[in-house]
């Protein structure tokens, strides 16, 4: 592996220099700090890049960047990363990577493909949209879904939910439902916000072209309280129209979230879409 710099290009294949990695995972959150590295803690891009350092070869991790850091205890099964790797390496084959990893990766994590990206690709800044899927239950919980199904005490009205939701859609300052970041702009477009009961499970879906921390999960717990009938319809709406934080706006446990898919454009498009979102980035 050669030093690079992740919010560069890779050198393209045959050049002698790098190739891009793209990696495909799930895992399950539970027993894990969140994605990102953390001294002492177990996490997710811990765990991935020492296995990978093993299937590589590598003196130490490699540096990965990931389409979205989830918190602790969020669960993905559409997760995206990459990293670059040196080209004259022959362990560096994305189906031997794969098979590799299978058998080092614990079983809370699973690498379903590894690709060749192009040079252009990068999992975070490429990205044009971000779905997230939220599930509660308002029954007595099934306990092979403990893990990834919050329990409600209360019945759930999934109209009421449904029409607090809509207000929510489009572009917005998301500053209500969103845990403030030095530097950051809590802008948001909010494409999709789907609220369905499939028997005793509520399924809340969500899609953006980003979210910002704690946003989807603040805004499950606006429609948790919406939903329950402790709130009226328009209250999330309210909320966003406020544009401060509100203490009567709980964010709901992460285990009921998962990440489920992350959206790229076109090949052809990549570098453009890169340079638009470090653009936005260095603005905020």
């Amino acid at each position: 592996m050669t030093p690079y710099d992740v919010d560069e290009p890779a050198t393209p294949s045959g050049a002698g220099g790098l190739v891009r990695l793209r990696l495909d995972l799930a895992y399950d959150g539970t027993d894990f700090s969140g994605w990102a590295a953390q001294p002492g803690r177990r996490t997710v891009e811990g765990v991935l890049a020492e296995a990978l350092a093993v299937v590589l070869r590598l003196p130490a991790p490699p540096r990965l960047t990931v389409a979205g850091r989830t918190d602790a205890g969020v669960h993905a099964t559409g997760q995206v990363a990459h990293l670059d790797v040196d080209t004259t390496d022959e362990t560096t084959d994305p189906a031997r990577v794969a098979r590799r990893l299978a058998g080092v990766l614990p079983p809370d994590v699973a690498v379903r493909r590894v690709e060749v990206a192009p040079a252009a690709f990068d999992a975070r800044f490429a990205a044009v949209g971000r779905r997230y899927r939220y599930r509660v239950t308002d029954a007595p919980p099934d306990p092979l879904r403990r893990r990834d199904t919050l329990a409600w005490p209360r019945p759930l009205d999934v109209d009421s939910m449904q029409r607090a939701a809509d207000g929510l859609i489009g572009e917005h300052d998301f500053a209500a439902y969103c845990r403030p970041r030095p530097g950051a702009t809590t802008i948001r477009t909010l494409r999709v916000i789907d609220v369905a009961r499939d028997t005793d499970v509520v399924i809340i879906g969500a899609e953006a072209d980003a979210f910002c921390h704690n946003q989807v999960r603040s805004i499950v717990g606006a429609l948790l309280a919406v939903g329950e009938g402790r709130r009226p319809t328009d209250w999330p709406y309210q909320l966003l129209l406020a544009g401060v934080r509100d203490s009567g706006v709980a964010v709901a446990p992460a285990h009921g979230l998962t990440l489920v898919g992350v959206d790229y454009p076109p090949d052809d498009m990549l570098a453009e879409r890169v340079r638009t979102a470090r653009a936005r980035r260095d603005e905020a």
